[in-house]
């Protein structure tokens, strides 16, 4: 008995719909009800299409379309990513841009906004990128995973404050991360941050103590 190969396709978009929603609110960040609503409307029109000039999709290109049309803004999120570790700033912060256009859910927007914070912190663009982590702690979304996206911002914060030689507020930061996310890797970030200044802080103490 042949398979209807329209069945394939909407049995496929729907296993990988309640893939995705699973793992979306294992990690917190609730049912994803638009991207629900995306991968309906990309499965329908492209078995429309494929009726209508009666050419077969073949599965995998079918899963592999909806994963890169669902997912877009996280991936160029992730290619802007790679392109800053190797410090291609200009293209990482334009494809963090498209991102934030493509992006939409409010997860994703505070991924977009915490990441290019960070290339502003590379790039040395302290104040921009205080005032951008300020508004996206404003704007994190609501969830079991707002804790992680707070203490993410923070850590960023911490390091943006520290570059900006206010260390108060670095360090009020990054005990908030500690406090947050205990035993996180934000937290050992604020951590080692927290002992570095220490130790910079006694070593310009010596000079001083022995000059006494």
């Amino acid at each position: 008995m042949s398979i209807n190969p329209y069945m394939v396709l909407a049995l496929e978009a729907l296993l990988f719909a309640l893939l995705f929603g699973l793992l979306s609110w294992l990690r917190g960040e609730g049912l994803p009800i638009r991207f629900a609503w995306e991968v309906v409307a990309l499965t329908a029109i492209s078995l429309g299409l494929s009726w209508a000039v009666r050419i077969s999709i073949h599965p995998v290109l079918f899963l592999l379309f909806i994963y890169i049309v669902t997912m877009r803004a996280r991936l160029l999120v992730d290619l802007a990513n790679s392109l800053s570790a190797r410090r291609r700033y200009s293209p990482a912060l334009a494809l963090l841009g498209l991102a934030e256009r493509l992006a939409t859910d409010p997860v994703t927007r505070t991924m977009v906004r915490i990441n290019t914070a960070v290339v502003w912190i590379r790039q040395k663009r302290l104040d921009e990128a205080v005032a951008l982590l300020n508004a996206a702690l404003a704007d994190l979304p609501i969830g079991r995973g707002s804790p992680k996206y707070e203490a993410a911002c923070r850590y960023d914060l911490g390091l943006a404050y520290l570059r900006l030689r206010q260390d108060g507020s670095a360090v009020q930061q990054f005990n908030q991360v500690i406090e947050l996310l205990p035993n996180s890797l934000y937290a050992r970030g604020a951590e080692a941050a927290l002992r570095e200044r220490r130790r910079t802080d006694k070593q310009e103490e010596q000079p001083s103590a022995e000059s006494g």
